[in-house]
């Protein structure tokens, strides 16, 4: 049985702002990893996750402006991230869902973790 984070968070800023800050390398490095990202559909790509090592990565789907999808950790934890964004007053709000977790102690802490990794892309989500 896998098992999947699904989480949202309000970002006080446009969704092309928010858009930047997850497909852009220098932006995500900002706020959660660097890495040589490319929201290009088979773009094989590298997120430095410190000390949980490098990560290798694939990007699976694109809506420009409204989803990314990807394979994360290939080889290691081999889940799927998804990014929704959706216009919400003068922001935006951000859906994340991370499936397909192997086992419960990957997907206990990924789910501590990911609530204050989302606080921190408002700061990275310039216009």
């Amino acid at each position: 049985m896998t098992r999947d984070i699904e989480l949202d968070q309000f970002i006080a800023r446009p969704p092309a702002a928010v858009w930047r800050a997850l497909t852009e390398p220098e932006l995500l490095a900002r706020w959660w990893a660097e890495g040589d990202i490319k929201p290009v559909e088979g773009h094989r790509f590298t997120l430095d996750m410190g000390s949980w090592g490098k990560q290798q990565c694939e990007i699976l789907a694109v809506d420009p402006g409204r989803m990314l999808r990807f394979l994360f950790a290939e080889g290691v934890l081999d889940t799927t991230i998804t990014w929704r964004l959706e216009a919400e007053g003068t922001g935006t709000r951000l859906f994340l869902t991370q499936a397909g977790f192997p086992d419960e102690r990957s997907f206990t802490g990924m789910s501590r973790g990911w609530p204050a990794v989302l606080t921190r892309i408002e700061a990275a989500a310039v216009a």
